[in-house]
């Protein structure tokens, strides 16, 4: 990888196209269009698939080498002066959640593209291939786990076990897979663990802090840490007219002691703490009925490693002293320590940022992204652009055609540095 130079800015910005860019975007968000202006392009469905082949269109119509792997990841390559070296890598996710907004991870995978034509108009020649990636599954809405095309390409997962994996109707990822590769061409196949030299991804804050600011772009340090359990609370169903409150094993009353007191633990002045109970199920669900048992899920994340140990520590055994008179079981989902992004990343995205111009500040990404599993693989950084209101996950999301092309000359001078 080379270090960024010393050179000016905005001679690849230049040709980076507000107006290409935006088309690209409208055009892509027509597939899996919602009545509310969003997409529903979930993992692995058609819509997906003709997303991927509409993305391979405009690749090969441009010259640019197309390939993917086990898991179905695309990537477009354009080539540098000395291909032996590895790429680098810029890229998010097509997938959306089933009420998604446009802009989420698409936006990543297009503004990486209009860098690949903005080097391509500019004539410009890099020492390293720059390579645009739509990972596979980025969501995890319709299959878990989530990330799984970067978790498997940095080796965190198992293809076989992945493979496996099936989504509410029983479909499983293998056959899935099979159906959304036919509805694009055939191309290369390559191999798992290939090296990069860097990767940067560009995405929407999905949050309100650079709108709230008026800043433009968003130099993101490192992604916070998580951990996620879920709870079982199990009553007895009773009668709800007739049994004395004394003498009820309410399984809804248990939980909301537990969330209360969870609330409490997770408590922050500084605003920092993430602590969201995404899942509420209470059964049997009838409103004549004392509710026997309720399923909930706590989401919680902090970027300080240590605060995300002790804290989390305390979930399971705070709960158990509140489960009388009912029983709980407490399971531990998921837990990912924070990352950090590469310094000289880092400093290649700011200096960008300034040299062209943008208002920007440092900050944490509090939503996990494709970056968190390629950070232990290459160095990595991230690169924010605002979005309204700070709505992501809704059909509202929506970021300006400005900020848009911003994020994508940010990211254009970024990689042609990174690449040589």
């Amino acid at each position: 990888m080379t270090h960024p130079s010393n050179r000016s800015f905005g001679s690849i910005a230049a040709h980076v196209s507000q107006d290409r860019l935006a088309q690209r975007l409208a055009d892509m968000a027509k597939i899996g269009a919602t009545e509310k202006g969003g997409v529903n392009r979930q993992a692995l469905s058609r819509e997906d698939g003709l997303a991927r082949a509409l993305l391979t269109s405009w690749a090969t119509a441009r010259g640019f080498a197309v390939s993917t792997d086990g898991i179905g990841n695309l990537y477009v390559r354009r080539e540098g002066s000395d291909p032996t070296l590895p790429p680098v890598m810029t890229g998010s996710h097509l997938d959306s959640q089933p009420t998604g907004g446009r802009y989420d991870g698409v936006y990543g995978v297009l503004a990486g593209f209009e860098v690949l034509e903005a080097l391509e108009d500019a004539g410009a020649v890099t020492r390293h291939p720059v390579e645009v990636v739509a990972w596979t599954n980025e969501e995890g809405s319709r299959f878990q786990p989530y990330c799984m095309g970067s978790a498997l390409f940095a080796g965190k997962m198992d293809l076989e076990m992945v493979l496996a994996c099936t989504d509410a109707k029983g479909v499983s990822v293998r056959d899935a897979l099979a159906e959304t590769l036919s509805l694009a061409p055939e191309m290369q196949v390559r191999d798992f663990g290939s090296p990069a030299a860097a990767y940067v991804e560009a995405h929407i804050e999905q949050g309100p802090r650079l709108e709230a600011e008026g800043k433009t772009i968003g130099v993101v340090q490192g992604i916070q840490g998580s951990r996620w359990f879920q709870v079982e609370v199990t009553g007895q169903e009773a009668h709800a007219g007739t049994t004395p409150h004394g003498a009820r094993k309410d399984a809804f009353q248990t939980a909301l002691k537990m969330v209360n007191a969870l609330n409490d633990l997770m408590h922050d002045p500084d605003d920092i703490i993430r602590c969201t109970f995404g899942r509420f199920e209470v059964l049997p669900g009838s409103p004549n009925t004392v509710p026997g048992k309720v399923i909930f899920t706590i989401d919680f994340r902090h970027p300080d490693a240590e605060l995300v140990k002790e804290r989390g520590d305390k979930v399971a055994p705070l709960i158990q002293s509140l489960a009388a008179p009912c029983e709980v079981v407490v399971k531990e989902t998921s837990t990912t320590a924070p990352v950090d992004f590469d310094p000289a990343v880092v400093d290649a995205v700011r200096e960008a940022a300034e040299g062209l111009g943008y208002a920007n500040r440092d900050m944490p990404s509090g939503a996990n992204h494709d970056a968190k599993f390629m950070a232990p693989r290459c160095p990595t950084g991230m690169i924010f652009i605002p979005c309204k209101d700070g709505i992501s996950h809704n059909e509202l999301e929506y970021a300006s055609p400005e900020h848009c092309h911003a994020g994508a000359a940010v990211l254009a001078e970024t990689l042609a540095r990174l690449a040589g």
